[in-house]
């Protein structure tokens, strides 16, 4: 059964710093491309970014470049998202997602509030 469990969410002032991150099981996590994404109040899911499975390629929405870094640990089942620079606008729930055999799987979210 996959499972993504995501952690690290919080309260940050505006210019501060998180790390995300998401524990995945159920299939060969190696294997497969992860993505973060986010949900703002009243807004659509948007792409955060992707990373392949083997981590040698990432992808990023523009408003995220320079700012948030993907990264995955393979040996921990794991992928994390390093947020910098953080701003109001960033608040959001954030997701961990997997799409396995075609089935697309999310995990609970992680609430991100930016504010002073």
């Amino acid at each position: 059964q996959v499972q993504l469990v995501e952690s690290g969410g919080g309260l940050v002032q505006p210019g501060g710093s998180l790390r995300l991150s998401c524990a995945a099981s159920g299939f060969t996590f190696s294997s497969y491309v992860m993505s973060w994404y986010r949900q703002a109040p009243g807004k659509e899911r948007e792409l955060v970014a992707t990373i392949t499975g083997l981590g040698g390629s990432t992808n990023y929405a523009d408003s995220m470049k320079g700012r948030f870094t993907i990264s995955r640990d393979n040996a921990k089942n794991t992928v994390y998202l390093q947020m910098n620079s953080l701003k109001p606008e960033d608040t959001a729930v954030y997701y961990c997602n997997a799409i396995v055999r075609f089935h697309d799987y999310w995990g609970q979210g992680t609430q991100v509030t930016v504010s002073s």
